[in-house]
């Protein structure tokens, strides 16, 4: 199937490297009076309008008296915490800017963030107690420990007002909550049923294999890790970041396979913005381990991230689930195998470096 393409010139960034306005520019002056460090790197804080909080309304459930709204209305109150995590101190970079040191710093800090939550109970306890980071700043751990015990953790990044995004200096959230998300739970569900009926292997580690062996839907795959466009992708230029042998969490990684991860999301990120020559928006987010569970939950789980962006045929031209993908099921637009190959020929050097 061919699919045209518009031309558009190649956009570039006007912003500056620090926006006095900006809330999380180094020095600045957030929404809650709190006053930001002078950060080198990365900087994390408790985000100044959480979307759940560790002290809130308790909520109690009405009593079951056989009654429509009972039966059919229910409501369960979650309880956690959420950050933000600025991944560096200039205002006009996106990851695609970055040089290899610099995505490590925010590997490094997602890793120290995960550890600094897991559940003494938990399998990864011990690693987590073993896992020992040189801190890349002295303000990227700058948060007080959570009150409570949570259950997962979602780590996740909007990139571009197209995905919601109001402020554009490179950052993204972390919600830990008391439950576990339906989105999370459904996919946990499918890795625990693959790994009992398939005698103990995993399903994503599988499916690494098929796909770096077939080489077709490959985006880029280094000693670690696999960046594929998924044979299920729903969105024109959806990708997967995967480790490739079986890794439960961040805090799996070694030193070598932390720099291999910081490298796939350069790779990743770079052709995203060369396919189009645009800060090519998108949501992201990593799927691992909970913090606490069951063991066979903990074991099943397998390090992925999700890459969802909306852009179908230019940087303005955008895919959109409408009618028939909303109420019947989703349509491809291009083929998963034909957005990989035009993601793999944008492997070149990042498109705004050679501007003027």
């Amino acid at each position: 199937m061919a699919v045209a393409c518009q031309e558009e010139p190649a956009s570039q960034s006007s912003l500056l490297s620090h926006d006095p306005a900006c809330y999380l520019c180094p020095r600045n002056q957030r929404a809650q009076g709190a006053a930001n460090p002078d950060y080198e790197h990365t900087f994390v804080f408790v985000n100044d309008y959480s979307a759940v909080k560790e002290d809130q309304a308790e909520y109690k459930a009405p009593d079951r008296d056989g009654s429509l709204s009972t039966l059919l209305l229910r409501a369960e109150p979650v309880t956690g915490k959420c950050y933000v995590l600025t991944f560096s101190p200039l205002h006009n970079l996106t990851l695609a800017d970055f040089s290899a040191p610099d995505m490590l710093a925010v590997v490094n800090a997602w890793t120290q963030i995960y550890t600094a939550h897991i559940s003494p109970m938990s399998p990864l306890a011990k690693l987590a107690g073993a896992t020992t980071l040189p801190p890349t700043s002295h303000h990227s751990m700058n948060f007080a420990r959570p009150s409570a015990q949570y259950r997962y953790m979602q780590i996740f990044e909007n990139k571009g007002a197209a995905m919601g995004c109001s402020n554009p200096h490179p950052h993204g959230q972390i919600w830990t909550t008391s439950s576990l998300p339906e989105e999370a739970a459904l996919e946990l569900e499918q890795l625990q049923k693959y790994r009992r009926e398939q005698g103990g292997v995993h399903l994503l580690e599988d499916y690494a294999a098929l796909e770096s062996d077939k080489g077709e839907r490959v985006v880029f795959e280094n000693a670690a890790f696999l960046a594929v466009c998924p044979w299920w992708a729903t969105w024109p230029f959806e990708t997967m970041i995967i480790a490739k042998r079986h890794k439960r969490a961040l805090v799996d990684f070694d030193d070598r396979e932390r720099e291999e991860l910081a490298e796939a999301l350069l790779e990743v990120t770079r052709r995203y913005d060369n396919l189009f020559e645009t800060q090519f928006p998108y949501s992201m987010g990593i799927h691992q381990a909970p913090l606490e569970g069951t063991n066979a939950e903990i074991e099943a789980s397998h390090f992925h991230m999700h890459f969802y962006p909306p852009l179908l045929r230019s940087a303005t031209v955008r895919k959109f689930l409408v009618g028939y993908e909303l109420l019947a099921e989703p349509q491809r637009d291009i083929t998963p195998e034909q957005a990989a190959a035009r993601l793999r020929d944008c492997g070149r050097q990042l498109y705004r470096k050679s501007l003027g």
